[in-house]
């Protein structure tokens, strides 16, 4: 037995860490369906017994990787606070970016995001153990009635449509597009995907920014 309870508590977070990040690696490249606790173990370099020693089971690894990767990427979204002085028609561009950005830096995050909803609607998983990822979508909604809030008073985003209206069909409409790409489901491999989210990119700008009068 250890007599020293701070080293062992430190190596315990250690390893609970690498069982975080090596389960996402493998969750997002095999489908989480695909990979049990023992495949996470071997990828580790654990024994699967200290898998069990973190996590009682595959649906709570599964969860505590979603909870760790959401947090990761929601440190990176900056505030629309950080980009005062820009025009509402500006910082909805840049809101579109993200989910560009998220394709082109974070494919793997969009993959485990399609296997992890698949998942937990096949597990039965309840709604309110989706926490971290419906944190993410409040930040981002939060983002977005700031920016809403912006072209209310600069009249560059068309505020006579409701803002969940142009919420909604913005989020559902990049999300899946970004995601259709990073998981692979395309229809000709000779395509370039950014330039193809660059056009629907276009498209929205076209149907909700307030274009200058001549």
């Amino acid at each position: 037995m250890s007599t020293n309870p701070e080293k062992d508590a430190h190596k315990f977070g250690e390893t609970h860490q690498k069982l975080l990040e090596t389960g996402f690696h493998v969750f997002s490249e095999r489908t989480i369906g695909a990979a049990n606790l023992t495949d996470i173990a071997n990828e580790a370099g654990v024994g699967v017994m200290t898998v069990y020693r973190h996590f009682d089971k595959k649906p709570d690894l599964v969860l505590a990787v979603s909870a760790w990767a959401w947090e990761e990427y929601r440190k990176g979204i900056t505030p629309v606070a950080d980009r005062s002085g820009m025009k509402a028609s500006e910082l909805f561009s840049k809101f579109l970016d993200t989910f560009i950005d998220m394709y082109r830096n974070h494919p793997d995050l969009l993959r485990f995001n399609q296997y992890f909803n698949a998942y937990v609607k096949r597990e039965g998983i309840p709604p309110e153990r989706m926490q971290p990822y419906e944190k993410v979508i409040e930040e981002v909604a939060n983002q977005f009635h700031q920016l809403y809030q912006q072209g209310q008073e600069d009249g560059t985003l068309r505020t006579d449509i409701p803002e969940k209206e142009i919420f909604s069909a913005t989020l559902h409409l990049m999300l899946a597009a970004v995601t259709r790409y990073a998981v692979g489901l395309v229809y000709d491999a000779g395509i370039d995907p950014v330039q193809e989210l660059l056009l629907l990119k276009k498209m929205l700008m076209r149907e909700y920014v307030v274009e200058p009068e001549a």
